[in-house]
């Protein structure tokens, strides 16, 4: 009889379209080459984002440009948001039982989806991760409006995360 497995470690990868039509963006290759150099044992990478306009999920179109080893590749092509990134990501490391999660983002975004993350999964370590790199203009402006509804997404989140 083996061990009990003591930790497990998941890193997620928040997808990035910018409204493309197709392929993955630079913003988005970006990150999944910081997540790459992350991935030394790490049990489970989570690839997440949707597609636009019936186009490729952003999640689908990151495990085809995966250069980051032999890990468990998980793409969720659901969510729509960084709410529904943290929802995402907290039903897989509870599916997994993970006692460590690393959220893979961009630096003007990290703040937000950190905070969604752990409001989602309370009694999980997480943590965030973010290439180098200055923000467009217009990506930190839309960080900071989207800034206001924080509370709101928290409440619901910690909310959905007591069930």
């Amino acid at each position: 009889m083996g061990a009990a497995r003591l930790s497990f470690r998941l890193v997620a990868v928040l997808g990035y379209s910018g409204r493309r039509a197709d392929g993955l963006h630079e913003l988005c290759a970006e990150r999944l080459r910081h997540a790459e150099q992350l991935v030394a044992g790490t049990d489970a990478v989570l690839l997440s984002g949707w597609g636009r306009r019936r186009n490729v999920a952003e999640a689908e179109l990151m495990r085809a440009a995966w250069m980051g080893g032999d890990v468990r590749l998980i793409a969720d092509e659901t969510a729509r948001s960084t709410a529904g990134n943290a929802m995402s990501i907290a039903d897989t490391a509870r599916r997994l039982d993970a006692t460590d999660v690393t959220v893979v983002t961009s630096r003007w975004h990290a703040f937000r989806a950190g905070m969604l993350v752990r409001a989602a999964l309370p009694g999980v370590a997480v943590r965030t991760s973010s290439p180098p790199g200055r923000p467009p203009v217009g990506l930190l402006t839309r960080e900071l409006i989207c800034a206001a509804a924080l509370p709101y997404h928290l409440i619901r989140l910690r909310a959905r995360a007591q069930f």
